[in-house]
């Protein structure tokens, strides 16, 4: 975000100007980032299995990111006595990844392309989707950059398991991120939080997940247990890739997605953990997935998603200096 007083420079209001996210400077050429942060978004929904409309998720997180970017140097947190977003974070927005109609390999191909041209940049990458199934050329961009800074373990914050291998034929559509990931010999562990009620996976996803080490909890288990002690079960000093499904909320603040699910997280429920999460170890890439806007009219879901994303750039950038 742009670091000024409101003395100086233009007061760059949310409605003026373009909708990069948080108003951050554009970069064009992928071969020329400099930055702490690179925004990509991956503009893709055809592995959806119910409603569409999450490939305009990136334009409408953007959107609604500026009302978070008034211009002046970094935000000011009176809980937490701490100033966030300084002039200290650069953060760029890359666009969007190229996508390609019908074709889900040389979209995913697209969206891999531009998480290794973050990593390579020494960037964190955070990726707006797009449909869940965007996680899957997020992981597997990872590979060289796992083999020289050690394993992710994947923090899932999500309604659904999404851990289906195969549905007639289907291997890569938004039911099976969670599953292709923990094939990654650089994914180390896996949790699992919201997942809860009629699921996208059957019982045998949840007994190969558990096989595999994932730790899975509910909403409710989540808040019976608290914040801290969810914290306590996620290896600490590790590598985490978050991973962020828009319908872990409650439909009641985020009605904007495919598959709404009732009895969701709220705000703080998801905000506490991200904040835990990032004195815990290292977060090394984000992805939000899931926002399709045409389903919420007061557009609070865009806006739910954008304000969590900034926080919890926020949090990672204080909590590692």
């Amino acid at each position: 975000m742009p670091g000024h007083s409101y003395e100086t420079g233009r007061l760059n209001l949310p409605f003026v100007g373009i909708a990069t996210f948080g108003k951050a400077p554009y970069v064009q050429d992928w071969d020329a980032i400099d930055a702490d942060v690179a925004i990509l978004g991956a503009p893709f929904d055809s592995g959806c299995q119910y409603r569409p409309g999450a490939r305009f998720g990136p334009r409408a997180v953007r959107e609604a990111s500026t009302l978070f970017s008034f211009g002046h140097a970094g935000a000011y947190d009176h809980e937490d006595d701490a100033t966030y977003l300084g002039e200290d974070v650069r953060i760029a927005d890359l666009g969007d990844a190229d996508i390609i109609h019908t074709k889900t390999e040389e979209s995913h191909a697209g969206i891999e392309y531009g998480v290794k041209k973050i990593l390579e940049a020494g960037a964190l990458p955070v990726v707006i989707g797009g449909d869940h199934s965007v996680n899957i050329p997020c992981i597997n961009a990872f590979a060289q950059d796992c083999a020289r800074n050690g394993p992710l373990h994947l923090v899932q914050i999500d309604a659904h398991l999404d851990f289906v291998d195969t549905r007639k034929g289907v291997t890569i559509g938004h039911g099976n991120p969670m599953r292709r990931a923990i094939e990654k010999d650089y994914v180390c562990g896996m949790t699992q939080l919201g997942i809860r009620n009629v699921s996208s996976t059957a019982r045998e996803g949840y007994e190969d997940a558990r096989a595999r080490g994932s730790d899975i909890l509910s909403v409710r288990q989540v808040r019976k247990l608290g914040a801290d002690a969810v914290l306590e079960r996620i290896p600490e000093g590790a590598r985490y890739y978050v991973t962020i499904d828009i319908d872990a909320f409650c439909p009641s603040i985020a009605p904007g997605t495919g598959t709404p699910s009732h009895g969701g997280f709220l705000y703080y429920d998801v905000l506490e953990l991200l904040q835990g999460l990032s004195k815990r170890g290292d977060v090394a890439g984000i992805d939000l997935v899931e926002v399709a806007p045409a389903y919420d009219p007061t557009e609070s879901t865009q806006i739910l998603a954008a304000q969590l994303l900034l926080n919890f750039i926020g949090f990672i950038f204080h909590n590692r200096r």
